[in-house]
């Protein structure tokens, strides 16, 4: 079981409460009046493209970054004005290494544990706990000169995780891995969110917060544009497509099908039709029939949550 070193929050508490944070860099508005909440067990991705604001506010809740409007606690705290406190409950691993390249690996660790008022005869057996969990113990008196970019992923994940937090943000956490990682990391955590750990996440795999992830947040150009349930999300906003493959190509849609978004692929032989429900499919079927053509292959394709990704920001991966 993980032990947490930091005071149990009040029960009901958000674990992330985020209310109308602006940031402003210059003239360009990075994130602009956005609100959410992550609850305490949550395992929260949080999506958009890159530049949408992702970053902005992560750096907002973890204190890197001043914000010109808006409060965000985490499990009630301030992250401005009760920062220390707030702060321990939160463990970051960001995007980019940002490694002190003079330290060892276990040093790097045991520093880190310090910062957050960890004495390193507790650091240093809670770092070599980590060390053998991450597969680093052979790497532990080197320096991440030494290291491939799968072992500074999980140095990062170690680092983030030192102070046993109640939070864990991860900007990024499997980007440049292999997939055998990826699915190791995976298994982590989910383990460590079953053992209540609150983890919020951001990620280019889309894939990645859909197995993982229970509730979702999209961000477009500083603005959320989704925020759900990640099962309700996709059945609520998804459209399934319909695929249609006839005998021949249809040169024109026929009229009955223009109340719905109708694609034609594979030289006109395909129809990939958007916005049907099952009960008008008989009818999608007869108004094709009545053109002479002859049905071939019929297939549901059920949406994902890159297909709600990409119709709700019209870009492709985060």
């Amino acid at each position: 079981m993980f032990e947490f070193t930091t005071l149990a929050p009040e029960p009901n508490t958000p674990a992330i409460d985020v209310n109308h944070l602006r940031k402003r860099y210059g003239d360009f508005t990075a994130v602009d009046d956005l609100s959410f909440t992550v609850n305490e067990g949550d395992f929260f991705a949080f999506l958009g493209p890159n530049g949408a604001g992702k970053t902005t506010t992560i750096n907002a809740i973890v204190g890197l970054v001043q914000y010109q409007q808006g409060i965000i606690t985490v499990f009630n705290k301030d992250v401005q004005r009760r920062y220390r406190e707030a702060r321990a409950y939160v463990g970051l691993a960001p995007q980019e290494y940002n490694f002190d390249r003079y330290l060892t690996i276990e040093e790097i660790l045991i520093y880190q544990a310090g910062y957050f008022g960890i004495p390193k005869n507790v650091a240093r057996p809670r770092a070599r706990q980590l060390l053998q969990q991450f597969e680093l113990w052979t790497k532990r008196d080197s320096d991440v000169t030494k290291l491939s970019g799968g072992m500074k992923r999980r140095l990062t994940l170690a680092r983030a995780l030192i102070h046993a937090p109640r939070v864990l943000i991860l900007d990024e956490p499997t980007a440049g891995v292999d997939v055998e990682l990826r699915l190791e990391l995976w298994d982590f955590l989910r383990a460590l969110n079953r053992q209540g750990m609150t983890i919020f996440l951001t990620t280019h795999y889309l894939e990645e917060a859909e197995q993982l992830c229970n509730r979702v947040g999209i961000i477009n150009a500083g603005k959320l544009v989704a925020l759900d349930d990640k099962q309700r999300l996709l059945s609520t906003a998804s459209q399934d497509v319909l695929l249609l493959t006839v005998d021949q190509p249809v040169r024109e849609v026929p009229q009955a099908l223009t109340d719905y978004q109708v694609e034609l692929e594979l030289d006109g032989r395909r129809l990939a039709i958007r916005g049907a429900k099952p009960a008008d499919y008989p009818r999608i079927l007869r108004a094709l029939e009545s053109r002479g053509h002859i049905l071939v292959d019929m297939e549901q394709q059920r949406s994902n949550l890159q297909d709600i990704f990409l119709r709700l920001t019209g870009k492709g991966q985060p």
